[in-house]
C-alpha cells in the first residue's frame, strides 16, 4: 500500500468523532496526516492547521468531515490545494461542491474513510 498525505477537514480531538478515529487509523496505516481545524493546536501530538490555505506541497487525499454548510465555502481553497481526490464521508455529502471539484480535475467520491482503510480500498 502506498503512503499518502491526507488532509482531514473537520478534524477533532474528541475520540468519539469519526474524524478522530480516521486520524488514528490513517496514522496506523502509515499515512501522513494533516488535520485542519480553526481552533485546535494539536491532536494526538500532531500539529493542526487552522486553515487549509496554509497547507503547501502535494496532497493526495482530502477527507471531509464537515457538512455542506461549511464545505461549500471551501471550494476555492480545495481547487487551489489540488488534491488527487476528495472523499465525502457520510453526512458530508455536497453534490454541487463535488461537481465543481470534478470540473477542476479533482476526483471525488462519497465513501467512508474508515471503511476504505479497513477493507484495503483506500
Amino acid at each position: 500500500m502506498s503512503k499518502e498525505r491526507v488532509v482531514i477537514i473537520g478534524a477533532s480531538n474528541n475520540p468519539e468523532r469519526y474524524s478522530h478515529r480516521a486520524l488514528l487509523l490513517l496514522r496506523k496505516y502509515g499515512h501522513e496526516v494533516v488535520p485542519v481545524h480553526p481552533k485546535l493546536a494539536e491532536i494526538e501530538g500532531i500539529p493542526v492547521v487552522a486553515d487549509m490555505s496554509l497547507i503547501s506541497g502535494l496532497v493526495d487525499t482530502v477527507t471531509m468531515y464537515v457538512g455542506a454548510a461549511i464545505s461549500s465555502g471551501l471550494q476555492d481553497k480545495l481547487i487551489a490545494l489540488r488534491p488527487r481526490r476528495v472523499i465525502f464521508n457520510p453526512g458530508a455529502e455536497n453534490a454541487p461542491l463535488a461537481g465543481a471539484l470534478q470540473k477542476a480535475g479533482i476526483a471525488c467520491e462519497e465513501a467512508c474513510t474508515l471503511v476504505l482503510l479497513n477493507t484495503g480500498q483506500f
